[in-house]
């Protein structure tokens, strides 16, 4: 009987396909400042700076066949402009593990447009405009420069760079970002989250008008500032004399901002 079960179920493990994995990958030559942007439909997407006039893309399917009637890839390319987009079918039933991971390489001034229905977006060392929006999942951009637009329903921010333009926004989830030494508020700046804790860490010299808001939790600034209003909920007041203002609210969470 023992002997029987083992069998049964050997040939039920059998019958059961393993995940097929399929590739895409392409080059395209950019001369002067490329310009990126990816629809990576419900895909994962990171994306890194390579010293090459080049930008690399290579994705990595799962449990997907890669063509028409499942996982579509177009791409196109007018100058220096490149743009990928990922189809999957609206009614397609899928059995097993499936997952999509787009990498890409491009120059480290690349503008960059990044959009997934459900993944998480890495992007490293890109100096230049920076847009990352998910429905859910995690976004991190580290290394980066100018300006930093990221936007996810359900997830954690991460930011490290060098700044003058920066707005993120989380329906739910933590923030956490580095400014690093350099960094200019030339804009207002702007951080969200529905319900989660934000820490902010800022270089010393940073001027700007901080507006801080929760709605539940505690508020911090853990260096000098010129105070304009201090309850539980709110702290308004000016960095080295003030500037554009650097708004940060959060739902449900502390706000914590410090030297770096």
């Amino acid at each position: 009987m023992i002997q029987r079960i083992a069998i049964l179920a050997a040939l039920t493990f059998a019958a059961i396909p393993c995940a097929r994995a399929e590739e895409w990958n392409k080059m395209f030559t950019v001369a002067a400042r490329a310009d990126l942007r990816v629809d990576a439909k419900d895909g994962s997407v990171t994306v890194r700076a390579w010293d090459q006039k080049t930008i690399s893309a290579h994705v990595n399917a799962v449990g997907w066949k890669i063509g028409s009637g499942e996982l579509e890839i177009q791409d196109h390319q007018l100058g220096d402009r490149v743009e990928l987009v990922l189809k999957t079918p609206p009614a397609h039933v899928a059995f097993g593990h499936h997952s999509i991971a787009v990498e890409i390489k491009v120059p480290r001034d690349t503008r960059v447009d990044i959009h997934t229905g459900d993944g998480g977006i890495k992007v490293f060392e890109i100096a230049g405009e920076v847009r990352l929006t998910t429905g859910d999942g995690s976004i991190e951009a580290s290394g980066v420069e100018g300006s930093v637009q990221a936007r996810t329903g359900d997830g954690s921010i991460g930011v490290r760079g060098r700044l003058e333009s920066l707005t993120l926004h989380t329906g739910d989830g933590s923030v956490h970002a580095d400014i690093l030494p350099g960094s200019k508020v030339a804009s207002g700046w702007r951080i969200e989250t529905g319900d989660g804790s934000v820490t902010v860490r800022v270089p010393s010299d940073l001027a700007a008008d901080l507006d801080l808001h929760t709605g539940d939790g505690r508020l911090s600034v853990d260096l000098p500032f010129t105070a304009d209003r201090q309850d539980k909920k709110t702290v308004r007041g000016k960095l080295n004399g003030g500037g554009p203002a650097f708004a940060i609210r959060t739902g449900d969470g502390s706000v914590s901002v410090k030297r770096i």
